[in-house]
Formats: structure tokens, C-alpha cells, sequence
């Protein structure tokens, strides 16, 4: 069966295409950040705060790890409204994925400071360091160099993970993709299109992760 490639159709579309990519960056970047931070936060808390934060947190963490991020989207976006708090897709696809993000960081983050050596903590606590000290000079560095390489493949996965949210109608790369399919009947040719773009992406993001591996590490001893 023959079939006659046409790209004609979906390069004519290519600024949209290109706006959808643009979204999916924004809202990447924007749960990289978030689960970064709140995952760095929960790991901690599990780390040093008690019993009670870790149960409460390792929890948490169960929950997201093992539900569909899917679900996950559909009770942010269409479960809330139930209870009053009606969000927009952007802003929904955003807490979905911040949400799921978070969770992964906080474990990745976890395993890097139950892989600094004990003997170092006792020894700064014997120093009389306070926890705060602790963690920020003795803890932190060596945990996220540690889990840096593992950070990077997981941020790269929120980054594909973000396809989902087209589900609830937010409109990044794939979610213009399939209007662009309906409009041209040219699915081969946008699927292959919108594949490109998410390697250019992903590829893009580990050259950013080697590069800020290299200069945050390096400038504090790791070469």
C-alpha cells in the first residue's frame, strides 16, 4: 500500500505547533520548580522532623506514586468544582503535574540524604551544630549531588508526562497536535512533527541538567 508523505499541511501550522511546544515548556520549567522545592521540603521533614511528618508525608508520597497521574488530573480538574474551587486548565494542568512532580523529587531527594554517612551528622551534632545547620551545611550539597543524575531523568519525564494535560483541555504541544490531525487528516505526518519537537525538548533539557550539573558542583568542589 502506498502512502504520499505530506508535510506541506502541518509545516503551514507550524506556529501553532510551535506556541503548544512554548506551553508545555512553561508549565514543565514552572512543576520542575515547584516539585523541586517541595520535594527538597518533604525530604527534609521526613529526614529530620519525627515520626508524625514522615508517616503523614510517606503518605502522601504512596498516594501519587501509585495512582495514574491521569486520575490525578481528573480530580484536580473535574472533582474540585464539586466542592466550589473551579480552575482553568492551564492552572489545573499546572497543580496536576507540581503535585506528581513533588512526589517522585521528595523519594530522590530522600534516598541522597539517607546516603550521607551518619558518622558526618553525629559529628556536627557533636560539634553542637543546630539541625538547621546541619542540613544546610552537612546534609543538602552532598544529597543532591547524589541525586542530581536521578533529578534529571525524573524532571525529564514530567516534561513528557505533560501530554496528559491535554485531556483536560489545556492546550500544550499534543493537545494542538490532535486539533492540527482533525483539521489536516494528516495524522502520520503531525505525530511525527510533535515526536521531533518533544526530542528537541528533552534533548535540550539534558544538555541544560549536564551543563547546570557541571557549573553548581563544580564551582563547590566536585571536580
Amino acid at each position: 500500500m502506498e502512502y504520499t508523505f505530506q508535510f506541506g499541511t502541518v509545516f503551514a501550522s507550524f506556529g501553532l505547533l510551535a506556541k503548544g511546544a512554548w506551553l508545555t515548556v512553561q508549565l514543565s520549567i514552572a512543576a520542575m520548580v515547584a516539585g523541586l522545592v517541595f520535594g527538597t521540603l518533604f525530604a527534609v521533614l521526613r529526614a529530620f522532623a519525627g515520626r508524625w511528618a514522615d508517616r503523614i508525608i510517606g503518605a502522601y508520597v504512596e498516594v501519587i506514586r501509585n495512582t495514574p497521574f491521569l486520575i490525578q488530573l481528573f480530580l484536580i480538574y473535574f472533582g474540585l468544582p464539586s466542592i466550589g474551587i473551579s480552575l482553568d486548565p492551564v492552572t489545573a494542568a499546572l497543580i496536576g503535574m507540581s503535585v506528581n512532580c513533588a512526589a517522585y523529587t521528595t523519594e530522590i531527594i530522600r534516598s541522597g540524604i539517607m546516603a550521607v554517612p551518619r558518622g558526618q551528622i553525629e559529628a556536627a551534632r557533636a560539634l553542637a551544630f543546630s539541625t538547621a545547620d546541619i542540613i544546610r551545611h552537612i546534609v543538602l550539597f552532598p544529597a543532591l549531588r547524589v541525586a542530581a543524575p536521578a533529578l534529571g531523568s525524573q524532571f525529564i519525564l514530567v516534561m513528557l508526562g505533560s501530554s496528559v494535560v491535554s485531556t483536560v483541555s489545556a492546550e500544550e504541544l499534543t493537545a494542538v497536535g490532535h486539533v492540527l490531525e482533525t483539521e489536516t487528516f494528516r495524522p502520520f505526518e503531525v505525530y511525527i512533527v510533535v515526536t521531533l519537537i518533544y526530542l528537541v525538548i528533552a534533548f535540550a533539557l539534558k544538555l541544560l541538567f549536564a551543563w547546570a550539573d557541571v557549573a553548581w558542583f563544580a564551582r563547590r568542589g566536585r571536580l
